[in-house]
């Protein structure tokens, strides 16, 4: 996933979203482990555009009150990535996003940073190929599964970038990343963290790790960063604090980004989600304020 803009200039700008609106993930073609915070340079952050109606909730999981399967925090979950993963809280002008960040895990692209190390992205463009054949991705394919787990591009440029970006002005495009996100990282997310008591903050934080991270079960992953947090505190399920059990996790998950990457930003987590739960925003209730990468981003009651 495409990190943050690196910012050369000392005076931050601030973001503005208008209105706001946050699916549930089974586990085909998800991705092995997750990459650096390093920015990518010269990525200017661009201004929210008007919020358009989000996708509809899975069928199984249906909306409930403080929920990011509400189509009102729905959008608020993606605007939230989007300032970590693409600065901007416009996350649907990063559709044709495509760049090597240089974080090892080769080409990294589209709404929450499919790469061409990672598997998820090969997932995808098979997947929607069988729907769409003949589309113009589907004659990268045995380049993309012979790079697959490296950070190679060989049978990839020059034509690939150019491809991929083509092709994410399609809405059938579009509405594949859509669901690749929601039914591989969204809605998993979302389930555990209801399961384990925990409300809209804590079902963001879910998502965001599960994005970052994969949901495998090293110890670096989403479930190992999980299963090492529930050591140290009880989920609410269990009995525990909500706020003492978070706390535990967005310990457990900075730890895991330096250890995937010694001296990496970890500004998503300590300037983002560890502000909204110290202020005991546990229901992510609007007005939000946080920093990511030094820069400020806000959304309005």
């Amino acid at each position: 996933m495409k990190r943050a803009g690196l910012f050369l200039v000392a005076v931050v700008p601030v973001v503005v979203a208008g209105t706001v609106y946050v699916s549930t993930v089974p586990s085909d073609g998800e991705r092995t482990e997750r990459r650096s915070d390093k920015p990518s340079a010269g990525a200017p952050a661009t201004p929210a555009a008007p919020a358009s109606p989000a996708s509809p909730a899975s069928p199984a999981s249906p909306a409930s009150p403080a929920s990011p399967a509400d189509p009102g925090k729905k959008e608020l979950a993606q605007q939230l990535v989007a300032s970590a993963e693409n600065s901007t809280l416009d996350w649907r002008g990063a559709y044709g996003y495509i760049e090597d960040i240089g974080d090892g895990q080769g080409y990294t692209a589209g709404i929450i940073g499919f790469c061409t190390g990672t598997h998820d992205l090969l997932t995808l463009v098979e997947t929607y190929t069988e729907d769409h054949p003949g589309n113009g991705l589907a004659r990268y394919l045995p380049a993309l599964r012979a790079v697959d787990g490296t950070d190679s591009h060989a049978g990839l440029d020059p034509g690939f970038t150019a491809a991929w970006k083509a092709e994410a002005e399609r809405p059938a495009f579009r509405r594949a990343q859509d669901e690749k996100r929601d039914r591989v990282y969204f809605d998993p997310a979302v389930r555990r963290a209801r399961r384990d008591g925990l409300g809209v903050l804590g079902q963001f934080v879910y998502y965001d790790a599960m994005v970052y991270h994969g949901p495998g079960t090293t110890p670096t992953s989403f479930g190992g960063i999980r299963a090492e947090a529930m050591s140290r505190a009880a989920t609410p399920e269990q009995g525990g604090s909500e706020k003492a059990y978070l706390s535990a996790f967005l310990d457990v998950r900075r730890t895991a980004m330096t250890t995937m990457h010694p001296g990496t930003d970890t500004s998503r987590v300590d300037t983002a989600q560890r502000r909204f739960l110290n202020e005991g925003n546990l229901d992510l209730a609007t007005p939000l304020e946080w920093r990511v990468y030094g820069q400020t981003y806000r959304i309005p009651g």
